[in-house]
């Protein structure tokens, strides 16, 4: 019977094994937040003059979120820091769905607090989308106001694409009346789903400007710099929401 060879290869460590396996879910979860991007932005697509209406509709619905924010009892600590913040996130629909592998995504609104001035300037139009892993099933929606209270997480935004808890830390807000906090973060969130504040973590989240919203809105070619920064162009639709910004800006 001729010798059995046997193989002087080191059998694989766990360690290696697992880094594998890590690497390989990576892989997946890029791949998976890709085509989730893709998924939520074909939902949002449609004609120039159909998409300037859902501009419209979606500043009105940052209207109303912010409005029941503020208004909420147990929203002190948004109320209190409104004012120290550098630029404020509002999303009205944040849909967030899957079995195991899972996501999160949706329009927002952002507004910048001129730094001399104090005054309220804005929209430009980010998407939002985050990919998840674990147990979880069905969809939900929620909306979410997120205060942006340092400079580098207002120059976060003024880039093409950032990771909120990679580029700029993120927490979640207090909540409650008469809430105290010592908090320290570049974004500050509050969400709530079907009146129940808080299950929305940002942490991984994707925030890109949206060039060709912005374009729409305001018919022509603008970035997120010339809107929040500069100041170069408006668009009287939204005053409302910015008038609301500059009364809860007031507030004690």
């Amino acid at each position: 019977m001729p010798p059995q060879l046997t193989s002087t290869r080191p059998a694989p460590t766990l360690s290696l094994v697992n880094g594998v396996r890590r690497l390989f879910m990576e892989r997946r979860m890029r791949i998976f937040a890709v085509t989730l991007a893709a998924a939520f932005l074909n939902a949002w697509a449609a004609s120039p003059s159909f998409a300037q209406a859902d501009q419209r509709r979606l500043v009105s619905a940052a209207t109303l979120t912010l409005s029941n924010f503020l208004n909420d009892g147990d929203m002190t600590w948004l109320n209190r820091n409104l004012g120290r913040a550098r630029a404020v996130v509002i999303a009205p629909h944040i849909t967030k769905a899957g079995f195991i592998f899972g996501g999160s995504g949706g329009r927002a609104v952002v507004f910048a607090r001129d730094a001399k001035t104090g005054k309220w300037v804005g929209p430009a139009f980010y998407t939002l989308v985050t990919a998840s892993v674990g147990f979880q099933a069905g969809i939900s929606i929620s909306e979410m106001v997120t205060l942006v209270m340092t400079d580098k997480g207002l120059n976060s935004l003024l880039s093409d694409s950032f990771k909120m808890g990679g580029d700029a830390s993120v927490a979640a807000g207090p909540i409650g009346a008469g809430a105290q906090s010592n908090l320290v973060a570049d974004f500050i969130s509050f969400s709530r789903s079907h009146g129940i504040y808080g299950g929305l973590n940002l942490d991984g989240t994707v925030a890109s400007t949206s060039d060709e919203w912005n374009r729409l809105y305001y018919g022509k070619p603008v970035h997120a710099h010339d809107i929040l920064i500069r100041n170069s162009v408006r668009n009287k639709q939204s005053t409302e929401l910015q008038n609301l910004l500059a009364i809860g800006r007031r507030k004690p």
